[in-house]
């Protein structure tokens, strides 16, 4: 099985004024991403507010991404609803789909009480979809934090096509033990991108994340140049990285990150509630910070 492997996107979903969907914006996304290096795209995430879009909308979004990628990126889809009727919906569709992988997040209102109802939750999410990969999507944002390392352990009995886990938690010690289950079987990007140095140091080989979507090259910059051993670039280009994200701690992931984009002319719209949509001014302050960051100087590293 493919692992994935170099910087995996988590793109944002894009929302015309009147707050629908806007497809056609999905293939500039996907323009920008094959241009900056980006291996692969994770649909419909958190970034990509899947959790905030119908049934319909998620599965226009999943073909217009298979569309847009011509097939230079990977396509993970997350098809995680808070109904398990919604989630298999869609997963039965990924199916048919061209793409690489499906993944789900804990449902966050009632939840899996342990690793047995995660595992069982997972298996019957995964079978919906049984000639894609899975990924189990691990983030403390569902509120679901059991072991990852008893998830796997136990998964591996009962899911063939388990690929790993999208491990988005700051727990390095439980993200390596998670990489040595089954001998090393499992694949398991990292999902913190101000971490990045640190998931690299303990066996990532590939990340996940949004900053991506606008920012790769700085990211590819710092892989590099970790990969050379040359330590002290590494920590200079993650200055700019701590930069940009104390522009998304301040105005929220979702919400700044949409108005990222207008760093390369993309308009994705604003985020559908309850997530507040920021000010004409916000976005303002947004762009200009994210300028003042420094990583669009490495652009010119673009494919």
């Amino acid at each position: 099985m493919n692992k994935l492997e170099g910087l995996i996107a988590a793109p944002h979903t894009p929302f015309d004024a009147n707050g629908d969907v806007n497809l056609p914006v999905i293939d500039q996304i996907a323009t920008l991403l094959i241009k900056q290096g980006v291996r692969g795209v994770y649909v419909c995430g958190t970034t990509g507010e899947g959790v905030n879009c119908s049934v319909e909308e998620r599965k226009a979004v999943a073909e217009r991404w298979v569309a847009a990628s011509k097939g230079q990126l990977s396509i993970t889809l997350h098809t995680g609803a808070l109904s398990i009727a919604d989630t298999l919906e869609l997963t039965r569709h990924a199916e048919t789909l061209d793409i690489f992988a499906t993944s789900v997040i804990a449902p966050c209102f009632f939840k899996p009480g342990s690793v047995d109802d995660l595992v069982d939750y997972c298996a019957k999410i995964a079978a919906a979809a049984p000639s894609k990969a899975f990924y189990y999507y691990h983030s403390g944002m569902s509120g679901v934090m059991h072991d990852m390392e008893q998830f796997l352990e136990k998964a591996d009995k009962v899911i063939p096509n388990l690929a790993g886990i999208k491990f988005n938690h700051v727990d390095l010690y439980e993200f390596q033990r998670c990489v040595r289950v089954c001998e090393g079987k499992f694949d398991i990007p990292f999902g913190v991108d101000e971490f990045l140095p640190g998931g690299l140091a303990v066996g990532a080989i590939g990340a996940v994340g949004s900053t991506y979507n606008y920012a790769a090259p700085l990211y590819l910059d710092i892989i590099d140049a970790f990969n050379r051993g040359d330590q002290e670039t590494v920590s200079t280009l993650m200055n700019k990285v701590i930069a940009l994200i104390r522009v998304l701690v301040q105005y929220g992931g979702v919400a700044a990150g949409k108005a990222a984009m207008a760093l390369h002319g993309i308009d994705v719209g604003d985020p559908r509630q309850p997530i507040r949509a920021l000010t004409a001014e916000q976005k303002e302050d947004v762009v200009a910070k994210m300028q003042a960051a420094g990583f669009m100087e490495h652009m010119n590293r673009c494919v």
